[in-house]
C-alpha cells in the first residue's frame, strides 16, 4: 500500500460524515443545511427592520461559512424564492423560467415577519465556536415550523443522496393539529410552479409523483400552457417542445412563450391537427409531464436515517411542544425573577430597611444590616435572596428610593401573578396550547401559502397510441440497404419509433426491427410491412432446396428478439420463390428441370393441401423431380355440367 493510498483511507470516513452532515443533507430539527442556517441566523443579527443589500449579507455570512461567497449567493436566492423566510426586493430570478438573479449588489433582503416569529430564539440556542474562533454560530435554529416538509431539499453526499419534496405550510399545520389530537392525517406534495400532480404512488414519501403542466385548449387549433410541472421550468418545457417537434412527435407550428409572473405559452398546432390528439403527445414526448421521486433522508441525532413524511411530521409536532413548553418555562422564570426583584425591592423601601445602613461604617456591615433588615420579612419572598439580590440593593439611588411608588409597584406585581396564572394553565395543558399555537399561525399567516398544486388521478399515456407515423423507410434494390436514411423506391412505408417492421428476404432470412436507420439485407427483400406482436403475422412459404426440390409450408411467426435473425428454411443455400399470405389458395404449376429420357416434364399441387408447421420444419415435398420453375394459378370455380351430363364416366376439367 502506497503512502497516498494510507492517506486516503484513513481520511475517505471524515470526508464523507462531513459531506453528509455538514453540506448535503439537512437536519431533521430546522431543516436546514449549515450553509442555509448560517445565512438565517447571519440576517436575524442584522435585522433592524431595513433591508440589506445582498452583497453586505453575504459578506457577513462568510464569518460564519468557509466556502465562498457562491455557495451563499446560491443559498440565499433559493431560500428568497420559496417566499417563507425572507423578504426580497429586486431581481431575485424566476422558478418559472430558470432565469437567474441579478447581481448582489443590485438586491436586497430582509427577514420575514413569519421567519422572526418562529425561527430564533436566543436564551434556547445552543451556540460553538465558528470556524475561525471569532464569533460563534448556531447547532440548530429553534424552528417551530416543519421546515424540512416546507422547503424540501435536494442533495448529494457520499454514498448516499436525498430528495425532499415541498408540502404545503397550512395542510402542514393543519396535519400537526390532526396530530395533537390523535387523528390520522395524510400529506401529499405542494410545487412553487404549481401545475398537477398524481400522487397515488407516492407512499408517503417513499415512491414517486408524476407531475403534469396545466393544458389549456381555448380552441381546436391553439394550446396554452398555464403552468409547468415541479423541476422543469418554461425554458427547458418549451426545449422539450422543439425537440419533440423537430423528431415529428407532436404536431406544433409555432411556439409563443409570454410568461411573466405567470406561466403562459402559447402553443399553434400544425395544419390538420387537433387539440385533442395534440394533447396527449405533449404529455407522452415533452417535459410537460414528468416523473419525480422522492427519497427522504435526514440528520438525526448527526447520523443520516431514512423516514417517512408521517414520521418526520410527528417528530417535529413533539418538538414543537417541547419547545413551546421551553419557552414558556423561560418566560416563566423571567416572570418570576422581575417579581422577586420588585419584591424585594419594595420590602427595602417599604420597611425602610435602609435606614440601618446609616449606622454601618464597612462594607461588611452595611451588607450584614441589608441582611438582617431584610430576612424579618422573608415569608414575602419569592424565593431565597442572594448576594447578588443584596448588591443589586445596595446600588439603589437615593432619588429611587424617594420617589419609590409602592402601590405601582404592588400593581405590577399583581400584573405579574396574572401573567404567571396564565403560563402555569399553558403549562399544565401542553396539547391544547400548542394547538392554539398552531391555529393562531394559520389565521394570522395561511391566507399567504394557498395551495398551488392541483391533485388527481391521470390516464396514463400510451405512447404507442399516440406516437405518430413519422418515420419513412424504404428499400433500395441496388444496394441491398433498408431504413429511413434510404432514398429507395421500393417497399416505402411511413411507421412510428415504436412500430416493429417485419423482413424477410429471398434466402429464407427474416428479421423484425424498429424502424432502422440503415440496414443491409441479404439477396432480395421479398416482405417488408409492420409486424403486430400480439397477432403475429402467417404466411405460406414455396420454396426449393440447393438440389431444386420445392417444398410447401404455412407457418405463423409471433416470438421474437428484436434484431435477430431467424430462418424460415434450413437450408442456406435454398431460395423461397413464392411468400404468400398464411391463407393463400390457388395451384402450382411445378416446371422440373431437364433431364434425359424423361416423359414427364410437370406436375400441379393444390395449396389447400399444405398444413401449418412450425417456423423450422421443412414443409411438404411438392413434387417428385427437382424443379426448374414455380407459378402459381388461381384454383378456378367448379363449373356445373351440361344439362343432361356428360358421357358415363366423364369428369369436369377444374383447368
Amino acid at each position: 500500500m502506497t503512502r497516498l493510498d494510507a492517506v486516503m483511507r484513513r481520511n475517505f470516513i471524515d470526508y464523507a460524515s462531513y459531506a453528509i452532515l455538514d453540506r448535503a443533507i439537512p437536519d431533521l430539527r430546522d431543516g436546514l443545511k449549515p450553509v442555509q442556517r448560517r445565512l438565517l441566523h447571519t440576517l436575524f443579527e442584522m435585522h433592524d427592520g431595513r433591508y440589506h443589500k445582498v452583497a453586505n449579507v453575504i459578506g457577513e455570512t462568510m464569518k460564519l461559512h468557509p466556502h465562498g461567497d457562491a455557495s451563499i449567493r446560491d443559498a440565499l436566492v433559493v431560500l428568497a424564492n420559496k417566499d417563507f423566510f425572507i423578504d426580497r426586493q429586486g431581481n431575485f430570478g424566476s422558478v418559472l423560467t430558470g432565469h437567474s438573479a441579478a447581481a448582489p449588489r443590485y438586491i436586497e433582503c430582509r427577514l420575514t415577519p413569519l421567519a422572526l416569529e418562529t425561527m430564533f430564539n436566543d436564551a434556547l440556542t445552543e451556540f460553538v465556536p465558528s470556524y475561525d474562533g471569532r464569533t460563534r454560530e448556531p447547532v440548530s435554529l429553534p424552528s417551530k415550523l416543519p421546515v424540512i416538509l416546507m422547503l424540501g431539499a435536494d442533495g448529494i453526499a457520499v454514498g448516499m443522496a436525498t430528495r425532499i419534496l415541498p408540502h404545503n405550510l397550512v395542510e402542514l399545520w393543519e396535519a400537526q393539529i390532526a396530530h395533537l389530537s390523535g387523528k390520522p392525517f395524510q400529506l401529499f406534495p405542494d410545487f412553487p410552479q404549481g401545475g398537477k400532480a398524481d400522487v397515488s404512488e407516492y407512499d408517503d414519501g417513499r415512491g414517486r409523483i408524476a407531475a403534469r403542466a396545466v393544458l389549456d385548449a381555448p380552441d381546436p387549433r391553439r394550446i396554452v400552457i398555464r403552468a409547468v410541472p415541479y423541476g422543469t421550468t418554461t425554458e427547458s418545457v418549451v426545449a422539450s417542445i422543439e425537440s419533440a417537434i423537430q423528431r415529428g412527435r407532436v404536431q406544433i407550428a409555432a411556439i409563443h412563450d409570454y410568461t411573466t409572473d405567470h406561466v403562459e405559452i402559447e402553443l399553434e398546432l400544425s395544419r390538420g391537427a387537433r387539440a385533442d390528439d395534440v394533447i396527449p403527445q405533449l404529455y407522452a414526448y415533452t417535459e410537460c409531464s414528468v416523473q419525480v421521486s422522492s427519497n427522504i433522508v435526514v440528520v438525526r441525532d448527526r447520523r443520516p436515517v431514512e423516514m417517512t413524511v408521517s414520521e418526520i411530521l410527528r417528530e417535529l409536532t413533539d418538538q414543537l411542544r417541547e419547545r413551546l413548553r421551553a419557552e414558556l418555562v423561560w418566560e416563566q422564570e423571567q416572570l418570576t425573577a422581575r417579581k422577586h426583584w420588585l419584591t424585594l425591592e419594595r420590602i427595602f423601601v417599604e420597611q425602610k430597611v435602609y435606614r440601618g445602613l446609616e449606622t454601618a461604617r464597612t462594607a461588611e456591615a452595611v451588607t450584614e444590616q441589608v441582611w438582617t433588615g431584610m430576612k424579618k420579612h422573608q415569608k414575602l419572598f419569592v424565593r431565597p435572596m442572594t448576594d447578588d439580590d443584596v448588591k443589586r440593593l445596595l446600588e439603589l439611588r437615593i432619588r429611587r428610593i424617594s420617589a419609590f411608588d409602592i402601590d405601582q409597584s404592588k400593581a405590577e406585581e399583581a400584573e405579574i401573578d396574572g401573567k404567571l396564572g396564565v403560563l402555569a394553565k399553558k403549562l399544565a395543558n401542553m396539547k391544547a396550547t400548542s394547538i392554539a399555537y398552531v391555529k393562531d399561525l394559520i389565521a394570522r399567516h395561511g391566507k399567504q401559502y394557498p395551495r398551488r398544486t392541483r391533485l388527481g388521478a391521470f390516464q396514463e399515456i400510451d405512447k404507442k397510441a399516440v406516437a405518430r407515423p413519422n418515420v419513412k423507410l424504404a428499400w433500395d434494390a441496388d444496394s441491398g440497404f433498408f431504413g429511413s436514411t434510404i432514398k429507395g423506391d421500393k417497399f416505402q412505408m411511413s411507421v412510428s419509433e415504436f412500430d416493429h417492421v417485419l423482413l424477410v428476404a429471398d434466402d429464407g432470412s427474416y428479421r423484425i426491427v424498429q424502424a432502422p436507420e440503415k440496414l443491409l439485407i441479404p439477396g432480395k427483400l421479398l416482405h417488408a410491412a409492420v409486424f403486430d406482436a400480439e397477432k403475429g403475422a402467417a404466411f405460406t412459404v414455396i420454396y426449393r432446396d440447393r438440389q431444386r426440390f420445392a417444398f410447401g409450408k404455412r407457418v405463423a411467426i409471433q416470438g421474437f428478439i428484436r434484431g435477430k435473425e431467424y430462418l424460415l428454411i434450413k437450408d442456406k443455400a435454398g431460395k423461397v420463390d413464392l411468400l404468400l399470405p398464411g391463407d393463400a389458395q390457388g395451384i402450382l404449376h411445378l416446371k422440373f428441370a431437364a433431364m434425359k429420357r424423361q416423359r414427364v416434364h410437370e406436375a400441379i399441387f393444390d395449396l389447400a393441401e399444405l398444413e401449418t408447421t412450425g417456423v423450422a420444419a421443412r414443409g411438404a415435398r411438392l413434387a417428385p423431380k427437382p424443379v426448374a420453375q414455380i407459378k402459381l394459378a388461381e384454383k378456378p370455380t367448379p363449373t356445373k355440367p351440361p344439362r343432361g351430363g356428360g358421357k358415363k364416366g366423364e369428369q369436369t376439367a377444374l383447368f
